[in-house]
């Protein structure tokens, strides 16, 4: 077996697409915020994320990170269920993609902020990743509308999740800090 055999092998294609099209389909009517583009576009950017890292760096279960990848916004952002979830990818998965959605019972973003990295921190590093890949992709420039505040606040997110998770995978910790420095320049 090559290198390349052990890349192209480290995850399943079949995983892959089954969730692609889970999602693909639960996001099927939403768009970014702010634009016409629709919003599969930042969950195969996220998926893309975690493919580069896992490829460069390969994990220990990395059809979890990848189905957490597709699958991250679904409970959060959509009508689909937690029950759904386990019931088409298994119980992983789903408590994988239940940690990494916001309690928006909680009243405060910080308070949703803390207890979502809390629930993380309890999964595989796998699950981890996903976080980091997600900030990663939503480090774009601000839009016009967000002030100085709101910016410098996302900034100090993307630090906290840094700060927890960071350890989880070195390539995608160092492609956040780089985010995260970069970010700066929204903020002079």
């Amino acid at each position: 077996m090559t290198q390349n055999d052990i890349m192209i092998s480290i995850f399943s294609q079949d995983v892959f697409v089954a969730a692609w099209n889970f999602s693909s389909s639960a996001h099927i009517n939403q768009k970014l915020p702010g634009s016409e583009i629709p919003y599969i576009n930042h969950i195969g950017n996220v998926a893309m994320e975690v493919v580069a890292a896992i490829t460069a760096i390969p994990v220990e279960f990395p059809n979890l990170s990848i189905q957490c990848a597709l699958l991250h916004d679904v409970i959060e952002d959509t009508d689909v269920t937690y029950d759904q979830v386990r019931s088409t990818f298994g119980e992983e998965v789903a408590a994988g993609v239940m940690s990494l959605s916001k309690n928006t019972n909680l009243p405060t973003k910080a308070e949703q902020m803390e207890d979502s990295l809390n629930r993380i921190l309890l999964q595989p590093k796998e699950v981890w990743m996903v976080k980091l890949a997600d900030r990663i992709t939503n480090l774009q420039p601000p839009p016009h509308y967000w002030n100085k505040e709101k910016i410098t606040n996302y900034r100090d997110e993307a630090i906290l999740i840094h700060k927890h998770l960071g350890k989880s995978h070195r390539l995608l910790s160092d492609r956040l800090q780089q985010k995260i420095d970069d970010y700066q320049v929204f903020i002079a």
